[in-house]
């Protein structure tokens, strides 16, 4: 191809007034974004004061060392609103750019706080929409740091109506399969409250994350309800009981950590892709897998930390709790097997209704992250009981079997106790067609336990004798009792299992972690494979 002969002569007199005005221009908006950051970084002493990173802090601690941050709309809103172009210089209250987080390219946002709280200014508003347009049309997952005071509400009539677009394009977002996750630092209330609402993963920071939709004063105002901040919508309170954030961080820079993590564990940047590299280097679990069998009871009625499994089964024991203080019976978290990400739900008892809906709340972002699920099953079913009923276990209960059936990503499953009741259908058993189903040579599986079978029976016959004004045989009832035990017990067994095809068979628990792997890529394949389908098969001619 030919190339272009310049014709500039780049000593001339015209040359060297244009570039003299040019750079006139460029060190005049660029000292406008340094007044943004010398106002912002000028509250460095009263952040450390309370123990909080400024937010271009959190941003750098955020990106990966090195990598491009390519930042946005530096200056929307100059000579606007509260914005006088001079000296107060707000950069729309927050902060925007495309950057590198574990690797992947992301969008983050951050609120400016140190500048009037980072409240939203009109422009700051259209800012925003216009991150989340850029998101939509190139996929970007996207990270918000967040402590804002919510809008400015002396341009609440520029500001609200609008505002609900924001809101409607999180909810987009998370349709199209993008993944946000947003660490609240200090506060996100009111409408504000919404954005980690609608977010797929939050993270808020232990003292300083404020999530509620009206706080003290209006509540008093409204209700005359007295409350604190922690009470209404701590950090503490919504890790542990409204399960409205699903990790909790100690301080700023932990909460970043985690949002790493977080972001590092997700299947992205093509690895669910047919031509994706195969994941050859990766960590062996720190603790000796030949450890399970001393680790796993064999009666299952002995309980055991389901933690203690996967440690032996995940690349490096790495594994990211999810919701860690709620629903704490169920466990639910994100691993790699060989390299291969996967998300695991096992069971530290029975299934309450917090479990059942983390549980739920999990699965669902396993599709939408295309990350593939693992069931360790070991649970005696469902809560039962007075507080269970009201606490709406059969609702939510139904919520976990409705993911379960409905994910869209492979499963497999994994028996390595108890599966008892309703817990095997909420835990993806035979009837919920995992990909695989493997089962230890301890496993159990029946409607339920055998003396809870025999109690159950006993109860009814005696009640009905009764009814018919007859006394119940004690020596009767017993021998009932034993007989539907030992028949219980023997239907229940891994071997009577097996036998029936309810599993894909029995294994070593050794060896659960090479066949786990080489199931995971077997899913895999098939399902970035693509085949030429025809309409009538093919005919012997």
């Amino acid at each position: 191809m030919p190339v272009i002969q310049s014709t500039i002569d780049t000593n001339s007199e015209t040359f060297k007034n244009n570039r003299a005005a040019m750079l006139e221009k460029i060190e005049e908006f660029r000292g406008l974004e340094q007044r943004v950051r010398e106002t912002s970084n000028s509250k460095k002493e009263k952040f450390e004061k309370r123990g909080q990173l400024l937010p271009r802090e959190r941003i750098a601690l955020l990106l990966d060392k090195g990598a491009p941050f390519l930042q946005l709309s530096t200056l929307a809103g100059l000579g606007m609103h509260d914005d006088d172009g001079k000296k107060d210089v707000l950069g729309g209250g927050m902060i925007i750019g495309i950057g590198y987080v574990s690797g992947v390219r992301c969008m983050i946002k951050a609120s400016d706080s140190a500048i009037k709280g980072g409240t939203i200014a009109p422009m700051g508003l259209e800012k925003n929409l216009r991150a989340q347009e850029i998101v939509l049309k190139n996929k970007l997952p996207v990270i918000n740091l967040v402590e804002s005071g919510g809008a400015n509400l002396l341009y609440q009539a520029e500001i609200f109506i609008k505002g609900g677009q924001g809101f409607a394009n999180q909810a987009r977002m998370s349709a199209a399969g993008i993944p946000q996750i947003t660490v609240v630092h200090g506060s996100s209330t009111a409408g504000g409250a919404y954005q980690p609402g609608l977010s797929d993963y939050v993270i808020m920071v232990r003292g300083g994350a404020k999530v509620f939709l009206a706080g003290p004063p209006l509540l008093k105002a409204a209700t005359g309800e007295i409350a604190t901040d922690e009470e209404l919508g701590g950090a503490e309170m919504h890790s542990t009981i409204s399960g409205v954030s699903e990790y909790l961080a100690e301080n700023d820079a932990d909460g970043i950590r985690l949002a790493r993590e977080v972001m590092g564990h997700l299947p992205w940047n093509g690895s669910n892709d047919a031509n994706a590299p195969s994941v050859t280097n990766h960590d062996q679990p720190i603790y000796d897998i030949e450890e399970l069998l001393g680790i796993v009871p064999t009666d299952y009625r002995k309980p055991y930390d389901v933690h203690e499994v996967i440690a032996r089964i995940v690349d490096g024991s790495d594994f990211l709790d999810f919701k860690e203080l709620y629903g704490i019976q169920t466990v639910c978290g994100h691993a790699k097997i060989d390299g291969q990400a996967v998300g695991i739900i096992g069971n530290n008892g029975p299934i309450d209704a917090d479990g059942a809906t983390k549980a739920a709340q999990f699965i669902q972002l396993c599709c939408q992250s295309g990350t593939p699920l693992l069931f360790l099953q070991n649970t005696t079913g469902f809560m039962v009981g007075t507080d269970a009923e009201q606490s709406g276990i059969i609702k939510h209960g139904s919520k976990m079997i409705q993911a379960v059936t409905n994910a869209t990503v492979p499963k497999i499953t994994l028996h390595i106790g108890a599966s008892f009741g309703a817990g095997n259908y909420g835990m993806c058993g035979r009837a919920f067609d995992p990909r695989f189903i493997f089962a230890w040579p301890n496993n159990r599986v029946a409607v339920m336990g055998g003396e809870q079978a025999a109690k159950v029976m006993s109860i009814v016959t005696e009640e009905k004798l009764k009814r018919m004004g007859q006394e119940p045989d004690r020596e009767a009832l017993g021998k009932m009792e034993d007989h539907i035990i030992k028949r219980m017990d023997k239907e229940s067994e891994s071997l009577y299992a097996t036998a029936r095809l309810w599993d894909d068979g029995i294994i070593d628990p050794r060896d659960s972690r090479k066949i786990l792997s080489y199931c995971l890529s077997i899913a895999k394949e098939g399902d970035v494979r693509k085949t030429n389908k025809n309409t009538f098969g093919i005919g012997r001619m």
